[in-house]
C-alpha cells in the first residue's frame, strides 16, 4: 500500500478522531495536518473510517463504526430516508447543536476568509418547531418498473429515491405530489427520463400560503399536450378541492434546469397569496418567494431593526428580487428604492407594492452596479443600503459603489457565510466597521444558514 506523499493511502482503514465540519456537514479528521472528510461524523466522535479517495491536500473517508459517540449523535434520524437522500444533511445532529455549529461556521469564515475577529457573532436565532417549514416542493418524476417514482436526488447523483413525505415539507405539499402522482398513474402519464429525453411529467411543484391557506400546484412537462388533460385536471380538483390554482409549465429542453419559459394557467388564479407579517405577496408559479416563512419574518425584522428607522430615511435594497424585504423597510421609511436584475422579479414587486397600497417605494430593471451611481447622479442620497445578493455574493463594483456612496449605514443580508465574509473586507478597507452580525436558522436540518450583518461608516 503505497502512501505516496500523504499521511493515508485509499482503501487503508484507520482510526481517527473528528475535530470540526465542513459547510457542507462531514466530518474533518487530521491526520499529521492532512485532512480527510467523513460525511456523517461528527465532531468529538473517535471513528473507524475508510479511506477512498486521496487529493494531494485533503481525501475523502467512508464512516464505518463510531467508537467513541458524540452526545450531540441523534441514533434514529426522524426521515427514514435520510442516509440516501441529498436533502438535508444534518437530521444526524441534535437542534442545539445544529444552532451552535451554524454560529461556529459563520464566526470561522469571518475570521479566516475576512480576517474580522472583533465582531459581535449573535447565538443563531431557532425555530420553535423545526419540521415540516417549507412551503414550496419541486418534485422531480420518473419511469421505473413498477410506476411512477417522485422524490429528491440522491446526494451528488440524479437518481430519484422515491418517497411519500419529506419531513421538512408542509404536509399540504406533501399531500399534492401523492395526489398527482396516483392521477398520472391512473391515466398512464410517463415520468420524464432524462437520460432519453422522453416522457411527460417532469417535475410538480407545490406552493402553499401557510398564512393564508391557498394552495398551487405546478405540472412541469416536456410538451404541451398532458394526455387526459381535462380528466387529470377534474381529478385533482376533487381530491384537493380546496386547491386554488393550477397550472402548466413547459420546459422542452435538455437541462436539468426545473422550469421552461411558458407556464399556462389550467385552472383557478394565476396567483396565490400569502403574507410575512403585516405585509402581502403575491405568488406565482416561478416567483421567488422565502420558503420558510416563518423564520423570513424573523430574518427581515432583524435587518429592519439593524436599518434602524425613524421615517425620514432614504434607503436603497440591491438585489430587491419580488420586493420582499422592500416592502418590510418602506413600513418604517420615507423611501424606498429597489433594483432588481430579473425583470419578471421587478413586475412582481410593483405589483406586490400595489397590493399593499405602499406608494413610497420605487423599483427598477437592472444591476445595481449601474443603476445605484445613476439614481445618485439624480440627487438620491441614501441614509441605509440594504443588500441580499445570491449566493456568489455582492458584485465588486456595487461594493465600490457603497464605498464612494458613504451611506452611515449598510444591512448585508446573506445565504452564504463564504462570500459574506469576503465582502464584509471589501467594505472594512473602503471604511466601514461590522459592528455584529446575527444567524438566522432559515433551513434547519441543512447546512445552510442565513445571516444579517450590521455595518457602519466608520
Amino acid at each position: 500500500m503505497s502512501k505516496g506523499n500523504t499521511p493515508v493511502a485509499k482503501n487503508e482503514i484507520i482510526e481517527v478522531t473528528i475535530e470540526d465540519l465542513t459547510h457542507e456537514g462531514a466530518g474533518v479528521a487530521k491526520i499529521d495536518g492532512y485532512a480527510l472528510f467523513i460525511p456523517k461524523a461528527l465532531p468529538g466522535e473517535r471513528a473507524k473510517v475508510k479511506v477512498i479517495k486521496v487529493n494531494k491536500g485533503y481525501g475523502f473517508g467512508r464512516l464505518l463504526e463510531v467508537v467513541k459517540k458524540s452526545e450531540d449523535r441523534i441514533d434514529e434520524p426522524a426521515c427514514s430516508i435520510f442516509e440516501q437522500c441529498g436533502g438535508c444533511q444534518l437530521q444526524h445532529l441534535s437542534y442545539e447543536a445544529q444552532l451552535k455549529q451554524k454560529q461556529k461556521q459563520v464566526r470561522d469564515v469571518l475570521e479566516r476568509i475576512g480576517k474580522i475577529t472583533d465582531v459581535v457573532i449573535h447565538p443563531t436565532l431557532a425555530m420553535s418547531d423545526p419540521w415540516r417549514y417549507r412551503n414550496k416542493a419541486q418534485v422531480p418524476f420518473a419511469d421505473r418498473e413498477g410506476g411512477l417514482v417522485a422524490g429528491f436526488y440522491q446526494e451528488r447523483s440524479h437518481e430519484i429515491i422515491d418517497m411519500d413525505r419529506c419531513l421538512i415539507q408542509h404536509e399540504q405539499n406533501d399531500h399534492v405530489v401523492q395526489v398527482v402522482r396516483e392521477i398520472a398513474t391512473k391515466y398512464g402519464i410517463r415520468g420524464y427520463d432524462e437520460a432519453n429525453h422522453r416522457g411527460t411529467l417532469r417535475h410538480v411543484v407545490a406552493r402553499y400560503g401557510v398564512n393564508t391557506g391557498q394552495l398551487m400546484v405546478v405540472l412541469v412537462t416536456k410538451s404541451r399536450e398532458i394526455p387526459h388533460k381535462n380528466e387529470v385536471i377534474k381529478a385533482i380538483k376533487e381530491r384537493i378541492p380546496h386547491i386554488t390554482s393550477i397550472v402548466q409549465n413547459v420546459n422542452s429542453k435538455r437541462t436539468n434546469v426545473i422550469f421552461g419559459d411558458e407556464t399556462v394557467v389550467l385552472s383557478g388564479e394565476e396567483y396565490i397569496y400569502d403574507t410575512i407579517g403585516d405585509v402581502k405577496f403575491a405568488i406565482s408559479a416561478r416567483s421567488f418567494y422565502q420558503v420558510n416563512p416563518e423564520q423570513t419574518k424573523v430574518l427581515y425584522d432583524q435587518a429592519l431593526q439593524y436599518a434602524d428607522l425613524t421615517g425620514s430615511e432614504t434607503v436603497i435594497d440591491a438585489y430587491c428580487g419580488i420586493g420582499t424585504i422592500s416592502l418590510f423597510l418602506a413600513q418604517r421609511a420615507k423611501h424606498v428604492y429597489g433594483v432588481e436584475i430579473v425583470p419578471e422579479a421587478i413586475d412582481d414587486a410593483k405589483r406586490n407594492a400595489k397590493l399593499n397600497h405602499m406608494e413610497n417605494v420605487d423599483f427598477a430593471v437592472g444591476q445595481a452596479e449601474k443603476v445605484i451611481p445613476w439614481w445618485y447622479a439624480q440627487g438620491i442620497r441614501a441614509d441605509c443600503i440594504v443588500v441580499d445578493p445570491p449566493r456568489k455574493g455582492c458584485d465588486e463594483a456595487l461594493l465600490e459603489t457603497i464605498i464612494k456612496m458613504k451611506p452611515k449605514r449598510v444591512v448585508y443580508v446573506s445565504c452564504n457565510p463564504a462570500t459574506l465574509a469576503r465582502d464584509l473586507r471589501v467594505l472594512e478597507d473602503g471604511g466601514y466597521k461590522t459592528l455584529e452580525v446575527q444567524p438566522v436558522d432559515m433551513f434547519p436540518h441543512t447546512t445552510h444558514v442565513e445571516t444579517v450583518a450590521l455595518i457602519e461608516l466608520k
